[in-house]
């Protein structure tokens, strides 16, 4: 072998770029991981397998979706070589191990953890005869009335199976009152029914906490569905689909009515994974299969109920506080009654969920009930149901001010509650706009026009996250609020490009995509490399939840070789391969999974001395850097800056209980304290002071 060093790869080596549906599905791993972790309360760590369960379901209806339509439409490989079949067939592999380790978890470890507790679920052998005759008068009177049994001939096609509805194929013999020899039908469980069902207190315990699956009692009693006939066996399954609504906005005269119309299909859309009891015989999951038009890598045999991740409602039903995380009050950062003078004194920064989302909800209602305010704008994204902002964008309408809101119609899973809010918005007055043909609107931002004295001032409010107070309490964000009169013109210009026409824009302050994002995230990143070439400090921090747009990985892989030293923490997917000798050694990769989900996107770059901090809602992500409506945002007040520093970047770098390192190897390992190391937790450290 030579003694002499082998040049690097070439930076668009395939082999340098981790798959990012592969990376997405194994963020569930190190969710499931926290649901295993004893130290967490036994409450929360049911809610983290559910989580996990939920997360897979959303990512086989998206990304497996996608793929699977990728597969369709004979598309080349992505970035890393995997052609798409590839790709699929690698997801049902490992999908596999993270349902298994998902039901040893619950079965193994939750489950009995539970019972202890007093908290049972029960399997159908462990009723008792009082427990039993009660459930089967509970399906006589509240689950039977609301079934429609189907039998499978020739009069009696396969029906269609609703995306992730709770269903069970009954194997019968006999014959029926027509002379019918049976032989299969399908019982399909409308969504109206309880997935978890609550049993009474036996003598009087009010300390004990029983339950049962739904697919539980339909099994043990859906003979009551077929009188005269005997049943051979019932098998519970599920089936997942594809459900990305895929809408040419270039061929449609009206979106809203376009997605409407898709919207009635989305739950029929194309098959990606079946769920089915692992007792059911090969010739029925054969069967299942063909009408699915599903190949046998992509079913899943369960050994339990196939909608697990239902199971998160006991988490509500069970009043046990000293089995879930303590609860805390977020704080206030001024006094609410005057929020137009408190901006004008400085900028506020907020930081969800350890500051309260009140501030915002607050200015939003002051500026709808202030006369000398003239206009509202807004981009809404998710805002969550009956939301306070909308009724008071609607109260700012009635009031006589211009209001004109940007709904994106296309928010994945929430496209049927916008077209909701638009058609509430447009009846009391308000303008509303559907952003961008062929880019979605995901900019978080609010610009309020107010008359003071004989000028107008601008307050603006942006942040990394939605404008929804529930995720405000769930979620990891920045907002700023400004009166600065460059973000002030920036934001105007925007709202401007987004309800007119108008071609590209210079602004001073922001970044914004699919225009100046994209390049000034390059250009700052190649800024420090040259800095570090001239032998001066080259430094790169950032905070995002996924990272797969190549011209960027291949930038900071150019900038590790040119001696810039770069720490990114990445909640989910992240294609980039850190610790590649000659390649990425300077680049470390965390990611954090804790009490709550990371959200925030910060950006901080060395800049010789003078850094940059931005925030934003975008990651960097090749949709978010050049096919959506983003913005990036400078914090300019210093101590402002410096806090968005420590809390959302240094802090995370020094947690050594929730943070994850990825390897070389594309394999996360779980970060300890170090020999001597106190242990840390970066959302700890921002709770204590906030508990009640």
């Amino acid at each position: 072998m030579s003694d002499h060093p082998q040049p690097p790869p070439s930076l668009r080596d395939p082999s340098l770029y981790a798959n990012r549906e592969l990376g997405q599905l194994d963020f569930n791993f190190r969710v499931l991981a926290q649901a295993r972790d004893p130290n967490v309360p036994l409450l929360e760590r049911l809610r983290y397998l559910c989580i996990s369960c939920t997360n897979l379901d959303e990512f086989f209806e998206i990304r497996g979706g996608s793929v699977r339509h990728a597969i369709d439409l004979n598309l080349p490989p992505a970035a890393d070589g995997l052609a798409p079949a590839t790709v699929l067939a690698r997801i049902h592999e490992r999908a596999a191990e993270l349902v298994e380790a998902q039901y040893r978890c619950f079965y193994e470890e939750l489950r009995p953890a539970l019972w202890e507790e007093g908290i049972r679920l029960l399997q159908r052998e462990q009723w008792t005869p009082e427990q039993a005759a009660w459930l089967r008068d509970y399906f006589r009177d509240e689950i039977m009335p609301v079934l429609s049994p189907l039998a499978l001939d020739p009069a009696h096609p396969f029906p269609k199976i609703l995306n992730k509805s709770l269903n069970v194929v009954v194997l019968l013999e006999g014959r029926d009152a027509f002379g019918r020899e049976g032989h299969m039908a399908i019982v399909r469980a409308p969504r109206s029914l309880p997935r978890i069902i609550r049993l009474p207190a036996q003598d009087g315990r009010e300390d004990c906490h029983d339950f049962v699956f739904l697919s539980s009692v339909l099994s043990a009693f859906v003979d009551e569905l077929f009188p005269g006939m005997q049943v051979k066996g019932a098998h519970q399954f599920r089936v997942t689909r594809n459900s990305e609504l895929i809408v040419d906005e270039d061929d449609v005269d009206n979106l809203a009515l376009a997605l409407r119309d898709e919207l009635l299909g989305r739950g029929y859309l194309r098959a990606v994974r079946l769920e089915i009891d692992e007792r059911c015989p090969p010739e029925v999951v054969r069967m299942l299969l063909d009408n699915f038009d599903l190949p046998a890598n992509a079913v899943y045999k369960i050994n339990g109920p196939v909608n697990l991740n239902r199971v998160v409602q006991v988490y509500d039903m069970v009043a046990r506080p000293d089995l879930k995380f303590r609860p805390f009050q977020p704080r206030l950062v001024r006094e609410l009654e005057t929020m137009f003078d408190a901006i004008r004194q400085g900028d506020i920064l907020l930081h969800h969920p350890y500051d309260a989302f009140v501030p915002v909800l607050e200015l939003i209602r002051q500026a709808a009930e202030d006369p000398n305010v003239l206009a509202i704008k807004q981009t809404l994204y998710r805002t969550g149901k009956d939301s306070p902002i909308v009724e008071h964008l609607i109260q700012a309408a009635r009031n006589g001010k211009d209001v004109t809101v940007v709904v994106e119609l296309r928010a994945r899973f929430d496209e049927e509650a916008n077209l909701g809010l638009a058609d509430r918005l447009q009846d009391a007055g308000v303008q509303v706009v559907y952003g961008v043909v062929g880019y979605k609107t995901h900019a978080k931002m609010l610009l309020i026009v107010r008359r003071e004295g004989n000028r107008l001032r601008r307050y603006v409010h942006l942040g990394t996250g939605n404008y929804h107070s529930g995720t405000a309490r769930a979620y990891t964000d920045f907002s700023l609020m400004t009166a600065d009169p460059d973000i002030g013109q920036d934001v105007h210009l925007i709202f401007q490009q987004l309800s007119g026409l108008s071609a590209p824009l210079k602004l001073k302050r922001l970044l914004e995509a699919p225009f100046t994002l994209h390049r000034g995230v390059l250009e700052r990143i190649a800024r420090e490399a040259e800095l570090a070439r001239a032998g001066r400090p080259g430094r790169i921090l950032a905070k995002m939840n996924a990272l797969n747009e190549p011209q960027v990985v291949e930038a900071l892989y150019a900038a590790s070789q040119a001696g810039v030293e770069i720490d990114l923490i990445v909640r989910g997917a992240c294609t980039l391969r850190p610790g590649i000798p000659g390649v990425s050694e300077r680049i470390r990769v965390r990611s954090i999974v804790g009490r709550f989900l990371e959200h925030h996107r910060v950006w901080w770059f060395g800049n010789d001395g003078h850094p940059e901090l931005f925030c934003s809602s975008a990651d960097w992500l090749e949709r978010n850097l050049l096919r959506r409506v983003e913005a990036a945002f400078p914090i300019l007040d210093p101590q402002l800056a410096a806090r968005v520093h420590r809390e959302g970047l240094l802090h995370y770098l020094a947690d050594n209980q929730n943070a994850w390192e990825l390897h070389a190897d594309g394999q996360y390992r779980r970060c300890q304290p170090k020999q001597g190391e106190a242990p840390f937790s970066a959302q700890l450290a921002l709770l204590e002071g906030l508990y009640a």
